[in-house]
């Protein structure tokens, strides 16, 4: 993990590479409270005796569960102390470029794209790649904004 001691430091931090995290395991409970919470019930995702038929041969994760991860992700990779508070200001752009199949292993590392100094804090653009073990391509790439208050 990386810790920047204040906000001036992380000002500073522009381009710099976080990562990557410790594997995570996505198994099926994982996914099925995935589905409750978000009344998504696909059988591609919740039902392994139809999937294992589909074109994966078992469940995948949910696209937007591998997204859900990211707050895992980033707090694996870095802090900020010294602020009031971050705040999620939202995405400029999320692909899902491979499935996760159940019982794959993730992890993810970011770079720092953009840092704006803003009145009384600063916002920060990170790319963020999540990648399935074994695989060539990335689950998800993330382009994420997160405002930090001092």
């Amino acid at each position: 993990m990386t810790v920047f001691a204040d906000l001036a430091e992380f000002a500073g931090a522009e381009g710099t590479e976080l990562g990557p995290t410790d594997w995570l395991v996505v198994d099926q409970p994982r996914i099925d409270q995935f589905a409750q919470a978000t009344d998504d019930h696909q059988w591609i995702h919740v039902d392994p005796q139809r999937a294992a038929d589909g074109p994966y041969g078992r469940t995948i994760a949910h696209g937007l569960l591998t997204l859900s991860l990211l707050p895992h992700f980033m707090h694996d990779l870095y802090r900020v102390d010294n602020v009031k508070m971050a705040i999620n200001y939202g995405f400029n752009k999320v692909r899902f470029i491979s499935p996760v199949p159940v019982g794959s292993r993730l992890r993810a590392t970011a770079t720092i794209t953009d840092i704006v100094k803003l009145n009384g804090g600063a916002q920060a653009t990170f790319t963020t790649t999540i990648e399935v073990e074994g695989s060539d391509k990335p689950a998800a790439v993330i382009e994420s904004i997160i405002r930090y208050l001092a």
